[in-house]
């Protein structure tokens, strides 16, 4: 990341299409570098290889040790974390993580540019984990964990947009980002 790159914050419980957009969003704007997060979690049915860097609990926690993460989190009774960036890049860092890493992110670069996305409904969301082969149990509670998660994201948000249809969603945050750009360039 240089020095006058911008750290844009995708968050928001799960099932809300937070990684589809975050992929769509780096794959659109030659100008993002999306961080591939890692995770101890096991890769879902028909989920994309690339999606996270899976590993085991062990390479993870050796990373914590190593300093390597801008946030991590235990979630669900798997780690979650953002590594740090390996080399300077051109452009700005596009981050997909959940709320608890949002706050730990903002903390770190009170400049970030966290845009907390919501579902239209929670039961919308329910409809997108049971499609994505999430099973009944881990439903139930990443709605509850959920719907803390979305109060806390309100209060840490700079943005709050739904995503109610995905064209929408991602002009939506196109705008957000072009807007922060030019902003910032003006200061």
């Amino acid at each position: 990341m240089n020095g006058n790159a911008i750290t844009f914050v995708i968050s928001g419980p799960g099932g809300v299409g937070k990684s589809t957009l975050a992929k769509l969003l780096a794959k659109s704007d030659p100008h993002l570098e999306l961080s591939i997060s890692w995770t101890t979690r096991e890769r879902r049915p028909g989920e994309e290889a690339d999606a996270y860097c899976f590993v085991d609990r062990k390479e993870f926690t050796d990373k914590i040790e190593a300093g390597g993460f801008l946030e991590w989190a235990e979630f669900g009774g798997n780690l979650y974390g953002t590594p740090l960036p390996e080399q300077p890049k051109l452009g700005d860092l596009l981050l997909e993580i959940d709320v608890q890493g949002a706050r730990q992110i903002k903390e770190y670069d009170k400049d970030s540019i966290v845009v907390l996305i919501t579902g239209p409904s929670w039961d919308d969301i329910e409809k997108r984990m049971k499609a994505r082969g999430d099973r009944p149990d881990q439903i139930a509670k990443r709605l509850e964990i959920g719907k803390q998660e979305e109060r806390i994201g309100r209060q840490l948000a700079d943005y709050v947009v739904v995503n109610q249809d995905l064209d929408g969603t991602l002009k939506t945050l196109a705008a957000i980002i072009a807007q922060t750009r030019s902003t910032r360039s003006n200061r």
